[in-house]
């Protein structure tokens, strides 16, 4: 499928995932293009069945399916098959949010780089390549001869806050301040981080740091909340210097173990993009998304 000069057409179609519905129609809508209807169901014993309906002989096809959890994995590999066989121009994939970003490297011997092997899986049935806020850059160098785009989400993020009127951006811990520092641009307000040491995958120890939150409206700003036990101790932190509102945000609300209602317990309000469309979904990163695709 890879090819040095991918041909473009006049027309594309959007072929959205069941994990992907609502940002594919928005992709489409941003696009001018069309959405191609796919059926998708599960056998007895769990295994997928999809059929993508209408011609897309000719067409510049863009398949959109998040890939969390596994199940959502297998549905994409299947979406990209069967478009090989109608006929299309070219086809870009879109992961909105890349499963597997963190496992980027193995610890042990014996173990798999995830994030590797799902990036050559994926790979081997497309032009493009397009995710949205990946934990590590490096996972991008993995689809070899494809040309993969890792778009930010967080002039999006940074418009919403805005409008919610957030007075300071706090990442939860050093290593994501830049996320922090490039949202708090869009909002033209301060930014900070907390200081964070992970004991373990689910336990998170935040060390006290003097901020000027007292009776401030705050938002506190991640790429990934998956157990939300960080963003719950931080929150509870500043909740005790004084804050006088604590938003929780995030590209990508994988949210597991019940974490919603952790954070709806210490947090005045969560939301999340729709890169993994949930309850707090309050955010498109169709847009940017579009102008990536757009500017090839």
């Amino acid at each position: 499928m890879r090819t040095d000069d991918v041909p473009s057409t006049d027309s594309m179609q959007v072929v959205g995932g069941s994990a992907s519905r609502s940002l594919a129609k928005e992709l489409a809508g941003q696009l001018g293009a069309g959405l191609a209807h796919v059926e998708v169901a599960r056998f007895p014993d769990d295994e997928c069945y999809l059929r993508i309906e209408g011609d897309l002989a000719g067409e510049e096809v863009v398949i959109v399916q998040t890939t969390c959890p596994d199940r959502n994995i297998i549905e994409l590999l299947l979406l990209q098959d069967a478009v090989a066989d109608l006929g299309m121009a070219s086809v870009t994939t879109v992961a909105p949010y890349f499963g597997y970003a963190r496992q980027d490297k193995k610890f042990n011997e014996g173990e798999p780089v995830s994030a590797r092997a799902l990036a050559r899986a994926i790979s081997a049935t497309t032009d493009r390549f397009l995710t949205v806020d990946v934990h590590a850059a490096s996972v991008m160098s993995w689809f070899e001869g494809v040309d993969a785009h890792n778009v930010s989400g967080h002039a999006e993020i940074g418009g919403f806050l805005r409008e919610q009127g957030a007075e300071l951006v706090l990442s939860p811990d050093e290593g994501r301040r830049d996320n922090a520092e490039h949202v708090a641009e869009v909002v033209g307000c301060d930014s900070d981080f907390l200081v964070k040491e992970r004991l373990n995958g689910e336990t998170v120890m935040m060390t006290p740091k003097s901020l000027d939150v007292s009776g401030r409206k705050v938002a506190i700003v991640d790429d990934i909340i998956s157990t939300g036990g960080t963003i719950v101790r931080a929150a509870e932190q500043l909740r005790n210097q004084g804050a006088n509102e604590i938003t929780a945000v995030c590209t990508h609300g994988v949210f597991a173990g019940g974490a919603i209602a952790k954070l709806r317990a210490v947090c005045d309000e969560v939301y999340s993009t729709d890169t993994i469309e949930n309850p707090t979904t309050a955010m498109t990163v169709a847009s940017q998304i579009a102008r990536t695709i757009q500017e090839r």
